[in-house]
């Protein structure tokens, strides 16, 4: 059924609050300095392979990363353009600005000189905060992320849960970022293992409450 043009708005609008509350617990996993998260270890690793080879000074973390989400999108154009939406493209534009103005916006907090056990506990709300934005921009089903979408495409065509597919494609991110020369810490594999499964919690959960918001 064609959606409402009120429809796309409303869904528009839970995508972006469900962004910014991802990168909020984005922000939170880098200041803690303990790892990156899975899928910019693979762009780290792409980024610092590309400038060894290469010797391109054009080339930035932040524009290989816009590289490769476009050519995720690509790939998945050719799959199944229907998982290709309006927010698939937000989310590829927006994110780095929204994680620049949080890190302003929290480094006096100077998140990386706590304690161990503090910078680890940041760490896991980080990943929390994460799992549970992306949740709302899964479900407000106005597009999805290009890293998300790998997990979203594999666990819909093998019909496996997407907690599960999530973890299997944040190892091999790792993985590959680890062959190409990415740095990854102990947040990493924090990060790899739990994002996933708390995500599988809270995807019935914002389904219902978005589905009666954009309803009601």
């Amino acid at each position: 059924m064609k959606r409402s043009m009120k429809e796309w708005t409303i869904r528009i609008v839970i995508l972006m609050i469900g962004l910014t509350i991802a990168h909020l617990g984005v922000t939170l996993f880098l200041l803690a300095e303990l790892g990156s998260d899975p899928f910019n270890v693979m762009i780290q690793g792409f980024f610092r392979s590309l400038q060894q080879a290469s010797g391109w000074q054009f080339l930035t973390h932040g524009r290989v990363h816009i590289a490769v989400c476009f050519l995720i999108i690509l790939i998945l154009l050719f799959i199944d353009r229907s998982y290709i939406k309006a927010g698939t493209i937000l989310c590829m534009i927006c994110g780095g600005p929204i994680i620049d103005f949080f890190s302003r916006l929290l480094k006096p907090l100077r998140i990386q000189d706590q304690a161990m056990p503090v910078r680890i506990a940041i760490l896991v709300l980080g990943c929390v905060i994460l799992a549970y934005g992306m949740t709302i921009v899964i479900k407000s089903d106005a597009g999805t992320g290009p890293n998300d979408l790998v997990a979203i495409v594999i666990s819909d065509r093998l019909h496996r849960k997407f907690s599960v597919v999530r973890i299997i494609v944040d190892v091999c991110f790792v993985t590959i970022g680890w062959l190409t020369g990415g740095i990854f810490g102990i947040g990493t594999i924090i990060c790899a293992f739990l994002v996933g499964p708390v995500a599988g919690i809270f995807l019935p959960l914002n389904e219902h409450i978005i589905e009666s918001v954009v309803h009601r």
